[in-house]
């Protein structure tokens, strides 16, 4: 790291995002290779969702989870209809990377991700032993397809952001502090529609990054068609340059968060659940025009979770 004064530092944060520049792959994460590279976690749903988690036995039995040469699909069962009194949930599938990882950047290649009412998918990452310690970085996530995405930081108290800084994507809340106003976290909204959820899968997907260092975070996202695409994230090589990739959707620095104090080594987690602390809050659920209660629908529409699934062409790893 260079060696640098605090104020020059600071209002370099401000100005333009700091560029950590060349990485070298570590690890290259297809098909089957997810498998390896993740393990199934079967535990009860942190966000108390309408969700029942299944082991990777159980997954691959149910056809929830399945791999070709290319592709990976994790999804949620669309074929069993629930009693109100008799489930924990519709069963679906979380999945955490063996390994943890600090500074790095990380390439997501997403063909489709879940979409229908109830439903809350997220690509994240955290230390789930040590949270909310450990910090937590959400790449991609929402509920009952309203769009855009939104990419979220969640840490212990005294991780702030400054109101202004170089992305494309708005600022939302600026304190971290997951005690603050019902563990909203300092957000960022995507600037387009086709960043989540139906409007994503019409296009295609697209391809999300993070590159997270000392003494910043960046996420950034392009569509399937985005003429805009460097040319080292669409090719998934053995290396990126950072430096090429143009204004992040989302740029959180260190002004006012000692990165090292809030963020430990993370696992990058990937998962589907329902209802639940954001999307079964009626307000929510039934504001997005969605039917019923959000525990009555989830229960009782399983062909409505057809489109519920994750497919993944690839995640690079780079450090």
């Amino acid at each position: 790291m260079k060696t640098v004064s605090a104020s020059v530092l600071a209002l370099a944060s401000i100005v333009s995002p700091v560029l950590a520049g060349p990485y070298s792959r570590s690890q290259n994460i297809v098909g089957s290779g997810f498998y390896n590279a993740f393990n199934f976690e079967a535990i009860s749903d942190p966000t108390h969702g309408r969700v029942k988690y299944v082991n990777m036995a159980t997954a691959q039995a149910q056809n929830l989870t399945f791999a070709s040469a290319n592709k990976f699909v994790l999804r949620a069962d669309a074929k069993t209809t629930l009693s109100d009194s008799g489930s924990v949930g519709r069963s679906s599938v979380r999945i955490r990377t063996n390994a943890a990882y600090t500074t790095h950047a990380a390439v997501f290649d997403i063909q489709h991700m879940p979409q229908g009412c109830g439903t809350w998918p997220a690509i994240w990452e955290t230390d789930e032993a040590r949270w909310p310690a450990g910090g937590e970085v959400d790449i991609l996530e929402g509920v009952n397809d309203q769009g855009p995405n939104q990419i979220t930081l969640h840490t212990s108290p005294g991780c702030t952001m400054p109101a202004t800084r170089t992305q494309t994507g708005t600022s939302l809340q600026l304190d971290c502090n997951t005690a603050i106003n019902g563990n909203t976290g300092c957000g960022v909204r995507a600037p387009t529609a086709n960043s989540y959820g139906p409007s994503f899968n019409a296009g295609g997907g697209g391809w999300y990054a993070i590159e997270r260092t000392t003494t910043f975070i960046n996420v950034w996202f392009w569509p399937r068609g985005a003429t805009n695409v460097p040319a080292d994230v669409r090719s998934g090589g053995t290396s990126v340059n950072t430096a090429g990739w143009g204004t992040p959707t989302a740029n959180f620095p260190n002004t006012s968060c000692n990165f090292p104090q809030f963020f430990s080594a993370n696992n990058i987690i990937i998962n589907l659940t329902f209802c639940g602390d954001w999307a079964g809050q009626a307000g929510i659920y039934n504001g997005a025009g969605c039917p019923s209660t959000c525990i009555n629908y989830v229960d009782q529409n399983p062909t409505a979770f057809t489109n519920a699934y994750f497919e993944l062409n690839s995640i690079n790893i780079y450090t």
